[in-house]
């Protein structure tokens, strides 16, 4: 195995898959997704084993990681839980996405009327204001179906899907989603 020198700690040159999921942060599927659409460049060993230079990890880090200037259309993500809203925004903005966040319905709300995002990617479950109503406000100031809204909830919500359709959302993703789910149905609303 090659080693590189990384402030005087040796580093391995070569990555697999698990190792460089977990380098940057994501599950392998989406690695895998990246690199069949050419987004990361992937080596193949004789057994067909994916391999990943770690120069290339760190490169895509830096064109696609936080604190990137994106130009990529808005998308407002709205959740309580700090740590799904940096999960869901890393994986938007590595599609391409400009994505602002807010951690309730008063600060989303805000988000909307200081720029109006092309696509709302909403969390059902919050304290104070729940997602429904957050999403009954919105068509409230600006009408049903202008601005684009994707529900998304951790708990188990059988009606969920339902109720979205009829409450005028563009679409729900239910417990056991994945974020790979969240995010190709946010690309079908929002094309880039």
């Amino acid at each position: 195995m090659s080693y590189r020198e990384d402030g005087g700690r040796r580093e391995p040159e070569w990555m697999t898959l698990g190792q460089a999921a977990k380098f940057l942060g994501v599950a392998q599927s989406t690695i895998r997704k990246w690199s069949d659409h050419g987004r990361i460049p992937t080596f193949y060993t004789p057994g067909g084993h994916r391999r990943y230079r770690r120069g290339d990890l760190e490169t895509f880090l830096v064109r696609s990681g936080p604190g990137r200037q994106q130009s990529g259309p808005p998308v407002l993500l709205v959740d309580d839980d700090a740590g799904m809203r940096e999960l869901v925004r890393l994986q938007l903005e590595r599609e391409g996405y400009s994505v602002r966040e807010a951690a309730s319905a008063a600060e989303g709300l805000a988000a909307i009327e200081a720029r109006k995002p092309e696509l709302i990617l909403l969390d059902v479950m919050m304290p104070h204001v729940d997602g429904w109503e957050m999403l009954r406000q919105i068509q409230e100031r600006y009408g049903v179906g202008s601005i684009p809204v994707l529900m998304f909830s951790g708990q188990v919500d059988e009606a969920g899907e339902r109720q979205a359709t009829s409450s005028g959302a563009r679409g729900f993703v239910g417990k056991g989603f994945d974020l790979d789910e969240l995010v190709d149905q946010a690309r079908a609303i929002l094309p880039l």
